[in-house]
């Protein structure tokens, strides 16, 4: 099972989908069968197609356990969300709440929910249907959200758009939260826990969406970086031009992670994405003048 230690500070990995396949184009737009042919050469079929112009994605949480507080990460689609916009997380019935027993926590053992934006794959799971009412998940917690994304997102709602905000997590993911008092909206450099090099700290990396922002997790003199979506697949380590067709704004996205990538490049910092298979974790190295990755085994 997933578990990295910063000296008395514990990373699990929580897992919804472990490998949604998704045309290469429909995730990257500008990628080639050339840059594919190219990733087939370091990447395994876990996460690019043999053959096909495929390629896999991940949607996991992170769970850190600090010692004072259980913080989960980022919470995925989530069961029962209606999702007509895209049918790979649409109406999902995931083992999600098992996954996270299997850390020996409940639900109600989680203190604070971060999400790192609020796009649909990454709140769903703040709410879940009961007795036909989307409420809190995770009850105890306190939850962290960007006051940039959320004023974003409720702007447009308050519009009356014709079609669901953010595909519909807005209202059943989002909503229900903060009419309930549980969210805190924060500036992208919050401190969660701590202090800022030694606890759980925010950085902001817009461009994903207004207000994306990264997880610093450091203690026993390591440091994690829970980087959410400014990368999305390792193709974009060897071609960091490569965007993602969901991006808010390309230009500013491409430059979080290219600033991410020559940081944490040849460092012991240890990236963790929201949507790379397992074994998911690793350091990012130069390679010429683009980036690899040595993940962790």
């Amino acid at each position: 099972m997933f578990c990295e230690k910063l000296g008395a500070i514990e990373i699990h990995k929580v897992t919804e989908l472990p490998g949604l396949a998704m045309a290469a184009t429909a995730l990257l737009p500008s990628v080639t069968p050339d840059i594919l042919t190219e990733g087939r050469s370091w990447l395994g079929p876990a996460f690019i197609h043999p053959s096909d112009a495929v390629v896999y994605l991940s949607f996991h949480s992170f769970l850190v356990r600090t010692g004072r507080h259980n913080i989960l990460v980022d919470t995925c689609c989530g069961n029962c969300k209606q999702r007509l916009s895209m049918p790979g997380w649409h109406n999902l019935d995931t083992p999600y709440l098992q996954e996270l027993a299997r850390t020996g926590l409940t639900p109600e053992d989680i203190d604070i929910v971060i999400c790192t934006h609020l796009h649909a794959d990454h709140v769903g799971w703040n709410t879940q249907l009961v007795d036909g009412r989307w409420v809190p998940t995770f009850p105890n917690a306190r939850y962290i959200f960007g006051r940039r994304d959320f004023e974003h997102w409720q702007a447009l709602y308050e519009s009356n758009p014709p079609n669901p905000v953010n595909r519909g997590a807005h209202e059943d993911s989002v909503r229900p939260i903060v009419e309930r008092g549980m969210a805190e909206l924060v500036e992208s450099d919050f401190v969660v826990e701590g202090e800022p090099g030694d606890g759980i700290w925010l950085e902001p990396s817009p461009g994903h969406s207004p207000g994306h922002f990264s997880v610093n997790v450091a203690g026993g003199g390591r440091h994690a970086l829970l980087c959410g979506d400014v990368i999305h697949h390792p193709l974009q380590l060897t071609h960091p031009h490569l965007r993602i067709a969901a991006d808010f704004d390309s230009a500013q996205a491409e430059a979080s992670r290219r600033a991410m990538l020559e940081r944490l490049a040849d460092s012991d910092s240890l990236l963790l994405t929201a949507h790379f298979a397992a074994p998911t974790a690793g350091r990012v190295i130069r390679q010429g003048k683009a980036f690899g990755f040595r993940f962790n085994t």
